[in-house]
């Protein structure tokens, strides 16, 4: 070989290896993008699981205090029937 053709095959080596890395920096910035999106989502995700969790508890917090309350009306309203027989 030739010093023209190793220096010719070289420029075209190291120009497809400047090609590959753009490529590659290209592609690693659309993954970190994607990535942040995705982790910006989850974040969401969580917020609002952590809001259907709340809710969950108030519905079943006021359903204990229904409970009670109806148990506590119900024991005085036999109460006072037992005390007027």
């Amino acid at each position: 070989m030739t010093t023209t053709t190793t220096e010719i095959n070289l420029a075209v080596y190291m120009e497809r290896l400047d090609g590959y890395i753009e490529s590659q920096t290209i592609l690693n910035n659309t993954v970190v993008e994607r990535l942040e999106q995705i982790n910006a989502e989850i974040s969401e995700l969580n917020t609002w699981r952590n809001r259907v969790y709340g809710a969950k508890t108030i519905i079943i917090a006021l359903g204990l205090l229904i409970l009670h309350t109806s148990a506590v009306m119900g024991s005085f309203a036999a109460l006072i029937n037992f005390m007027n027989k």
